[in-house]
């Protein structure tokens, strides 16, 4: 049986290891039938993390792997289920944001001994397991009625106060692949020292990338930035950057319900009144409600700074987070 618990709530681990998500998993590993080592990752974030740690030793593909994609909404295809299906190891981000991962990997419950990651269960503000679970539990008894009826996609299982964008978090990253790393050499052996080095020099750019936090938090401590969504949260907060969002907004947005009147007001008069040194929204979504604090930022010349959920075509992660990190620094430049 399928521990769905391992899947929406995996604990941290004082060895970071592969956690199991089926029954009867090998300690040498299981390979495809044609011999190759498969993994399957929820997003392009994840899957390319895997191809620069893993190399030429297995076979990485993204279920979603368009920037023009939203993980939230995201409807998986039979496509995706044969890849589940047919996949060694499955990462997924966990804490109720790639939802469709853990359908697909429901539906490809056949005892194959596949592993999944969960790269939420190395972030530090991870509720521990029963936390998780209850809170998950709380979504399914809130959401059930409407499982037959198609309603806002967004409406999916998260965790209250928990900011599931995990990978902005650079420390959470840089346990996640140290866990990675760690489980593929064990599964692939023949590759382990290649692994192991890949591993070690991805770890070394998300340690530039920390230094370079580590020089904005040391000339912008204390500056103010507002969200229109949380995605970027952990990326501001290394930075030593104040959270000043309205409380409401960003989780109505990401929500994709309406912002109350009263709530975008406060909004509004908290970017026209000089309370917010940045604005920081989602190149991937957006609405009137966004636009409007967009607008109001421009007249008030307050930096307006883009980032996106998923990696651009081209990038690798650490070249990703370090764009987003110079547009920061830049914006606070100004």
């Amino acid at each position: 049986m399928l521990n769905r618990r391992a899947l929406i709530a995996a604990p941290l681990l004082a060895v970071p290891a592969l956690v199991l998500a089926g029954c009867g998993a090998s300690a040498d590993g299981a390979e495809s039938a044609d011999g190759e080592y498969t993994i399957v990752a929820s997003t392009s974030v994840y899957a390319s993390l895997a191809e620069q740690v893993v190399g030429d030793a297995a076979e990485v593909t993204a279920i979603i792997d368009s920037a023009t994609q939203d993980p939230h909404d995201y409807e998986a295809t039979a496509r995706d289920q044969l890849a589940v299906q047919d996949a060694d190891l499955v990462i997924m981000n966990g804490g109720g944001y790639d939802h469709f991962m853990e359908e697909l990997i429901d539906g490809a419950n056949d005892g194959s001994g596949r592993e999944a990651l969960t790269v939420v269960a190395f972030n530090h503000d991870y509720p521990n397991d029963g936390e998780a679970e209850e809170a998950h539990d709380h979504a399914e008894d809130e959401h059930g009625e409407h499982a037959d009826e198609e309603h806002d996609e967004h409406e999916h299982n998260h965790i209250e106060g928990f900011n599931e964008h995990v990978w902005y978090d650079p420390h959470t990253v840089e346990h996640f692949v140290e866990a990675m790393a760690e489980g593929l050499e064990e599964r692939i052996p023949g590759a382990a020292d290649d692994i192991a080095a890949n591993a070690e020099s991805v770890i070394t750019e998300i340690g530039s990338l920390e230094d370079q936090l580590a020089e904005i938090e040391q000339a912008h401590a204390g500056a103010t930035v507002f969200f229109t969504e949380p995605v970027g949260g952990y990326l501001a907060a290394a930075a030593g950057l104040e959270d000043v969002t309205t409380e409401g907004f960003a989780e109505s947005v990401e929500a994709g319900q309406d912002v109350a009147p009263a709530t975008l007001l406060d909004a509004l008069e908290s970017v026209e009144g000089g309370d917010v040194d940045v604005l920081v929204v989602n190149a991937q979504t957006g609405g009137s409600e966004t636009d409007r604090l967009i607008e109001a930022a421009e007249r008030e010349g307050v930096p307006v700074v883009e980032f996106a959920e998923t990696l651009p075509e081209g990038s690798t992660y650490a070249e990703w987070m370090t764009d987003n990190v110079d547009a920061l620094a830049t914006a606070l430049d100004d």
